[in-house]
């Protein structure tokens, strides 16, 4: 349609982690890292294939929390993706997982895309997940929890609905969704 779009993956651990057969459960911070190394690679080239089949050219773009924070790497980020977006390209942007520790890291990627929109300027933010949107209470421990259709504010009551990430490949659950909502506002 003529619109300039930017994708906000994960899943590099997750693939480093079955190519390196890397056992179920907690990994060390080496271990991620490593997995993320591994990763990278057939998440990026899975994104080619994909976006190159319907035309497109894309770019890999690995950014870190302080890639947004610091003024001179946010204005570089901010230049590259912009430049990548006028020739045409799809930037895919992931966090850099082979350098981010845990005290320097987004942790998920709603909050990256969240970040990433707003540092562009973006006119939508599309944030995908497993479940249809924020419910009063987390389905799958309450059976009579209702899915809340819009919401024009975020208070209080609404960040107390959002349960955690629902299982040990994602990192969010609606807390970052909401969090990110707060970004993108």
């Amino acid at each position: 349609r003529g619109q300039e779009m930017m994708i906000v993956s994960s899943g590099a651990i997750s693939l480093g982690r079955r190519a390196l057969k890397l056992a179920p459960g907690k990994l060390k911070l080496e271990e991620s890292q490593a997995a993320a190394a591994v990763g990278q690679i057939g998440l990026a080239h899975a994104f080619q294939e994909i976006l190159s089949a319907y035309g497109f050219s894309c770019a890999q773009i690995l950014l870190t929390l302080e890639d947004t924070e610091e003024r001179r790497r946010y204005l570089n980020a901010r230049s590259t993706i912009a430049t990548l977006l006028k020739l045409g390209a799809v930037p895919v942007i992931n966090e850099n997982d082979t350098v981010a520790t845990s005290e320097i890291r987004y942790g998920d990627n709603d909050r990256l895309a969240a970040r990433v929109a707003t540092m562009m300027g973006a006119d939508l933010l599309i944030l995908l997940s497993d479940i249809d949107g924020l419910y009063t209470a987390p389905p799958a421990d309450n059976p009579d929890a209702t899915l809340i259709e819009t919401i024009d504010e975020i208070t209080p009551q609404i960040e107390a609905m959002a349960g955690s990430a629902g299982s040990e490949l994602s990192r969010g659950g609606m807390v970052t969704k909401i969090e990110a909502g707060k970004i993108a506002t």
